[in-house]
């Protein structure tokens, strides 16, 4: 069983060694349960385990939880690499080439709301490449439900927004 474990540390060690972004819960377990490596529940151990020993660096939104790399996990994934099969590397090699564009775009548009000390919700609306704001934008609306909303909005229309700002500002 622990081996077990360990073979899911390393998989996810693997796959954010392999890219130079954070990947999420999402595509993490998209990999991992398509894969029938393991279940969601003991993927989530995984993962907190993972995170309370210093090999991943947590990020949360209120939609989503953005696993980065830490310079441990770093260490451990270039000492270990050996112990995971060719066949499980190859895999994650093919998932990550296929979808790497997708990956890429999910990770880089960022929206999350929080309440401020007026009582009003600010809104942050961001689109990161290559670790650089391209557009970091920040709204502040009066109820919970619109700072919702256009957190959720954010991720479909941004590229929209972001020309519509550059056409009327240059």
């Amino acid at each position: 069983m622990a081996e077990s474990f360990t073979l899911y540390k390393l998989i996810v060690l693997y796959m954010l060694e392999k890219v130079d972004f954070p990947l999420t819960t999402s595509q993490i377990s998209e990999f991992i349960l398509d894969k029938g490596y393991t279940t969601y529940f003991k993927l989530q151990e995984t993962l907190s385990e993972m995170m309370e020993s210093g090999l991943l660096r947590v990020e949360t939104t209120h939609n989503r939880t953005l696993y980065h790399l830490t310079e441990n996990g770093e260490e451990t994934i270039q000492f270990f690499k050996n112990k995971i099969s060719p066949a499980i590397q190859k895999d994650i090699d093919e998932f990550l080439k296929e979808k790497q564009y997708d990956l890429k775009e999910e990770v880089a548009i960022k929206s999350d709301y929080y309440l401020n000390t007026r009582h009003e919700y600010d809104v942050q609306c961001q689109i990161v490449e290559n670790g650089f704001s391209l557009i970091d934008l920040k709204l502040t609306v009066p109820t919970e439900v619109e700072a919702e909303t256009i957190a959720n909005n954010w991720t479909g229309q941004c590229q929209d927004i972001y020309a519509l700002l550059l056409s009327k500002l240059l």
